[in-house]
């Protein structure tokens, strides 16, 4: 089921809709072209659908809408996670794009916990790789999603970058699989 946020501010409008059981359906236009990229491939290798259109004050720099974009999609994750019940729970994947690995662990708590070791400095073209870290803690938190993504080896920042979305995609994709044997994940009694 397709759930649908605008979120607008003095430096971004977003407007998203997210489904979480898609088939890889995308309609990205954030007005940045690695960063379409990369949400893509999160699209794809995740199997949700998502539509995400995005304004921001690209003349300053990419900062807002990379990281504003983490909190709409984060949010929408969170409203289609929660309550948790009758799925995986925990997501795990190692990801190689030639030379570069990236692994990536996830467990879906209702309890946010961020760990990003991933040696990103620089630029692919005019996007400062830098923002790969900063849109993950936004969703991330936004989500209220544990994730840790971890660099394994790597040169190329293109290569290593897509490795990150890749493994985050592979390992969500994981957890959030239907289990019909799992009422609730958690011997909490509630996540």
């Amino acid at each position: 089921m397709m759930k649908t946020l605008t979120r607008t501010t003095k430096e971004t409008n977003i407007t998203a809709s997210l489904n979480l059981y898609g088939s890889s359906k995308s309609s990205i236009d954030t007005g940045i072209g690695f960063f379409d990229h990369m949400l893509d491939s999160f699209v794809r290798h995740s199997i949700v659908d998502l539509e995400l259109q995005c304004k921001g004050d690209v003349c300053v720099d990419y900062h807002h809408s990379v990281e504003d974009c983490g909190i709409v999609i984060g949010k929408l994750l969170h409203q289609s996670l929660y309550p948790v019940g009758g799925i995986e729970r925990f997501g795990y994947s190692s990801v190689v794009m030639d030379e570069a690995c990236v692994e990536c662990s996830i467990d879906i708590s209702n309890r946010a916990f961020f760990v990003f070791e991933v040696p990103l400095i620089g630029k692919i073209g005019v996007f400062d790789v830098e923002l790969v870290e900063e849109f993950f803690r936004a969703l991330v938190f936004n989500a209220n999603l544990s994730v840790h993504i971890i660099f394994k080896r790597g040169k190329n920042l293109h290569h290593i970058s897509e490795a990150v979305f890749k493994s985050f995609a592979v390992a969500f994709r994981n957890a959030i699989k239907p289990n019909d044997r799992i009422t609730l994940p958690s011997t909490k009694g509630i996540l």
